[in-house]
């Protein structure tokens, strides 16, 4: 069977209770904590040095880190935006830079040890090299030449890699790629056969009498299937299989959150006594936001779209009503404000699950746990997957998720 593993995507160093999560989930027993050099500009990977911090060493020795490197966003584009260089950058998007070159690597890799506070890492993965595929394709290029510079870039990296393995900074090295669970027709798909080759001649390279390549990630849920060939081909290959995204699958042109929600028992109570604060000229507009947002809350297709929608469109609006009242009536108001935003959000989740559920009926069947417990039941029972990683940045849903899946 799989086991669990502490995915830290949001995981922010600034938050008590995710450091709190991480903590309650070692000391349960969970040993791989997967991060990014990029999750929330090097949040997570200072929140895991938090967490463990104070804990016995033998706690410490038992957990696996693995980090990945590639993305240029927030301070890293800053300092490229400052003047500094890095070669072989690609420019996906304007806010999504890209980077898999050896010393953008090394750059990175000393990075994280600091903030980890660690001598070494468990594992350092390229972190979606496919991103000089996708804009190569982006700009007309054709595949199959891109494919022969994308492997090169890679084989490179590897090299760099194994040289870091060489120096005692990591003990082993991989990908994750969101494309290794694309079909093989698709144009996006990125080609991993030639991985282990490529390993073997880049541990020639450095030195090494044996190559260091150890771990693949890639999501794979329950509507999300085709990554599971990529998977048992790195088995047969003796590497490590991680999985990403087990309850946020993409279906279609849809994404689907694969978890129950409870309806909200405060939610009416909540919404009447906002409205009523909000009944005078002053506060229409807000008036007038919340009723709509009463009347939409069945609309959303998944939690993630009313997340986006309520960053972008919501609390701008909010904090614009809250700026011109003062001081007693801002406080008063963003009070409530904040007991009907938790409601809401409850209410839209518990709305979201109800067509989750009707969406993924077929594959539900025999299982009578609840829909989040079936996803990870169908993920932890296959053969071809060592490691489950799920985002548990609440100790309830380290609690919750550790009573249906015991570590260990």
């Amino acid at each position: 069977m799989a086991e669990i593993g502490f995915g830290t995507y949001r995981v922010s160093d600034e938050n008590p209770e995710h450091i709190e999560a991480l903590r309650m989930a070692v000391t349960s027993g969970v040993r791989v904590i997967d991060t990014s050099t990029n999750y929330m500009d090097g949040g997570a990977e200072r929140a895991i040095a938090k967490a463990l911090r104070f804990m016995e060493d033998d706690a410490r020795e038992k957990v696996q880190i693995v980090s990945k490197f590639g993305y240029i966003q927030g301070s890293t584009m800053a300092r490229l935006e400052a003047g500094e260089q890095f070669e072989e950058v690609v420019e996906y998007a304007p806010h999504v830079f890209h980077c898999i070159h050896p010393d953008f690597m090394w750059d990175q890799l000393e990075r994280s040890l600091e903030r980890l506070q660690a001598a070494s890492l468990e594992c350092y993965l390229i972190h979606n090299p496919e991103y000089f595929l996708l804009d190569a394709l982006n700009k007309g290029r054709q595949r199959s030449e891109v494919l022969d510079e994308m492997n090169e870039r890679i084989y490179r990296a590897f090299v760099a890699l194994e040289k870091a393995a060489a120096a005692g900074k990591i003990d082993g090295y991989g990908v994750s790629s969101n494309s290794f669970a694309k079909a093989a027709t698709d144009l996006e798909f990125l080609p991993y056969e030639d991985l282990v080759a490529l390993a073997i001649h880049a541990a020639e390279s450095a030195g090494n009498a044996q190559n260091h390549f150890t771990t693949v990630q890639l999501p794979v849920n329950l509507l999300e299937t085709e990554g599971l060939k990529c998977a048992a081909w790195a088995r047969e290959h003796g590497l490590r299989v991680l999985t990403n995204r087990p309850l946020n699958a993409q279906h279609g042109q849809q994404m689907f959150r694969l978890a129950e929600y409870p309806p909200s028992p405060t939610y009416e109570a909540h919404l009447n006594e906002l409205l009523q604060l909000c009944d005078h000229e002053a506060l229409a507009s807000l008036r007038n936001l919340v009723h709509q947002l009463d009347e939409v809350k069945h609309r959303f297709g998944w939690v993630g779209e009313y997340e986006s929608f309520l960053y972008g469109q919501v609390m701008p609006h909010i904090r614009q009503v809250l700026e011109k009242l003062d001081e007693a009536e801002r406080g008063a108001l963003a009070q409530q404000l904040v007991l009907f935003l938790e409601a809401y959000g409850a209410a839209v989740a518990h709305e979201c699950s109800l067509k989750v559920r009707d969406a993924v009926g077929a594959q539900l069947e025999g299982c009578d746990r609840p829909l989040q417990e079936c996803a990870l039941a169908f993920l932890v029972n296959r053969p071809e997957i060592d490691v489950v990683l799920l985002g548990m940045r609440k100790p309830r849903y380290v609690a919750a998720i550790l009573e249906a899946f015991p570590a260990g």
